[in-house]
């Protein structure tokens, strides 16, 4: 391998049989609802506090009453905010990020009016912020509007996993449009694609119209940045589906001329040569201003077509492994804060899951792990942006990115466990890693997901 334009970093101790385990410490206990952390940003600017969701079996985010946040060191709860006689049909909160500098989580919220018969669903939902200081006051984000004429600024379906950037000035979120939902219905062709889009509070969206069933009068401009067909042309980088994106950076990348990038990173699905379809990774260059059109067509989009990228969007695909012995791409993506590398999942020359890293700039990816078998999670990067945390052999894992050899680079932290690790995230201050796991509580018929930390 050649790791000649990596940063050589800092050091750890070799994995080994003797290697002294952190113990794990579960942090919620609460055994009649889940507290799923959604692989988001949940802890607080100060690291003290996780914000979660308290998600059903059956409904999922729809059937989520709460969104709550637990104190790391004394394991007090609070909820940050409730919906009233919810049911698993909605409207339902969740996935659930804190700010990273202010006092404020961002989740999705259902939209108001949900039935047995009109559902929280994918394009029936909307980005609410709540301040830690406001319990229960909600500020409405994107705004949504699916009457023709459309409104520019405003969306027409659901916003997911909101995620700030790193300065807090962008929302980036994938996104389900209720118009090509209908067209789907009607056509039977598949139109019900998921793409990413972006908010920002450079622009004012003043909305054309008022349903009060399905408008949703949000502050933010939001605009699709990624373009999504139906079916791409075999061998193109047209895709059908954008997901597993972030932010690069903060407040983005720096591109060859020295000039820095707001862009975002993605997975998206295009088709090789023989038609098959194949997940690879994608960079989406944003411009300051999201509130021109592009060349597809309007940003509000048509009765038959999505929203449209603003001018300025580049969209560029990084990786080509369609035609490799182990094609695809998985996983959310994410980069280092100084923007340099994006890491994502892939499988290495015998078929294993294995992390890898690639400038945005474009270029060869290089394969940072090397373990026998499948590595089960994303990254979560250090502040430095020396080492990355994961999840391998139902443990936590930290590697070091370096020339050195993989033995020395890397550090298991806890031991390998029973039941699989999930969510994993690193606090703010770096001293606290939390995951998610399912505990199966006595004489409880269902177990649920809990919270736990490991100080480091």
């Amino acid at each position: 391998m050649n790791y000649k334009w990596l940063i050589v970093l800092i050091t750890l101790g070799a994995c080994s049989t003797s290697e002294t385990y952190k113990p794990e410490i579960q942090l919620t206990k609460d055994s009649t609802k889940n507290h799923d952390l959604d692989n988001n940003d949940n802890f607080s600017p100060d690291g003290k506090w996780l914000v979660y969701d308290t998600r059903t079996g059956v409904g999922g985010i729809g059937g989520s009453p709460s969104v709550e946040r637990v104190n790391v060191e004394t394991g007090e709860v609070q909820v940050l905010f409730g919906v009233p006689d919810n049911h698993d049909y909605g409207p339902g909160a969740g996935a659930a990020s804190y700010h990273p500098i202010e006092n404020k989580v961002i989740f999705i919220h259902g939209l108001p009016v949900c039935t047995e018969h009109n559902p929280y669903q994918q394009w029936r939902r909307t980005g609410v912020i709540v301040f830690d200081n406001q319990p229960n006051v909600a500020v409405l984000m994107d705004a949504r509007d699916i009457t023709y004429p459309f409104t520019p600024g405003a969306l027409r379906g659901g916003t997911h996993r909101h995620e700030w950037s790193r300065d807090g000035k962008w929302v980036g979120y994938t996104y389900n449009d209720a118009i090509m939902k209908k067209l789907e219905d009607s056509t039977g062709v598949k139109w019900n694609l998921r793409t990413v889009a972006v908010s920002n509070q450079k622009h004012r969206v003043v909305l054309r119209n008022n349903n009060p069933e399905e408008t949703v009068a949000g502050s933010w401009f939001s605009a699709v940045i990624v373009r999504v067909v139906p079916d791409p042309k075999p061998g193109s980088d047209e895709i059908s589906n954008a997901a597993g994106d972030s932010w690069i950076g903060m407040p983005g990348y720096q591109k060859p001329d020295g000039t820095s990038q707001v862009a975002r990173a993605f997975i998206g699905k295009v088709n090789d040569k023989n038609g098959k379809p194949v997940d690879e990774l994608f960079v989406v260059d944003i411009p300051d201003s999201i509130n021109v059109p592009g060349e597809f067509g309007p940003l509000e989009g048509t009765r038959t077509s999505f929203p449209m990228p603003p001018k300025g969007t580049v969209q560029r695909r990084l990786t080509h492994t369609a035609d490799t012995k182990f094609p695809g791409c998985t996983g959310v993506v994410r980069s280092s804060s100084d923007g340099k590398y994006i890491a994502f999942g892939a499988r290495d020359k015998n078929g294993i899951q294995q992390i890898f890293l690639i400038s945005p700039n474009g270029g060869e990816p290089v394969q940072i792990t090397e373990h026998a078998s499948n590595v089960q999670s994303g990254v979560r990067w250090s502040k430095d942006n020396k080492r990355f945390a994961y999840i391998w052999d139902n443990s936590i894992v930290i590697t070091e990115v370096s020339d050195r050899p993989f033995s020395q680079r890397f550090k298991r932290i806890t031991a390998t466990a029973k039941q699989p690790l999930s969510n994993l995230l690193w606090s703010t201050d770096e001293k606290t890693l939390a995951f998610n796991r399912l505990v199966q509580a006595e004489g409880k018929k269902d177990p649920k997901q809990q919270i736990f930390v490991v100080r480091l």
